[in-house]
């Protein structure tokens, strides 16, 4: 397996390679998320960055070799597969084993019309 994670510049030619790869257009946003290697249990919080259909960029600091199977837990989407397509400076790239509808991340989580009563300002009263 190639690693990229101890030549920056290596590490760079290589975003820029999957950035000119990529298809389709790419969503900013700053979303929590949860990412686990394929195969162990345990699960580590990252913050999204960048969404696509066919990949994220997300902050985690430590180095992961390319092509290293991961999956990530996107809110509104669920568990999805891929592998790492770079990593760099406290980011990395996952690519994924099957598109995705982005747009699913950024549709609101609660199901109500209204605004919950615990949410409203206590005003005294006037008079």
């Amino acid at each position: 397996m190639e690693q990229y994670y101890n030549d920056p510049f290596a590490a760079a030619a290589a975003a820029d390679d999957a950035a000119s790869q990529r298809s389709g257009s790419r969503d900013s946003l700053l979303l929590g998320a949860q990412l686990r290697f394929a195969g162990g249990t345990e699960t580590v919080p990252v913050r999204v960055r960048n969404l696509s259909s066919g990949g994220l960029m997300a902050e985690y600091a430590e180095p992961v070799a390319r092509q290293t199977p991961v999956e990530v837990d996107v809110r509104g989407v669920g568990w999805v597969r891929g592998q790492v397509a770079w990593s760099a400076e406290g980011r990395i790239g996952i690519a994924f084993d099957r598109e995705i509808d982005p747009k699913l991340a950024r549709k609101p989580v609660g199901k109500g019309t209204t605004t919950p009563t615990y949410v409203k300002p206590i005003l005294p009263r006037r008079g």
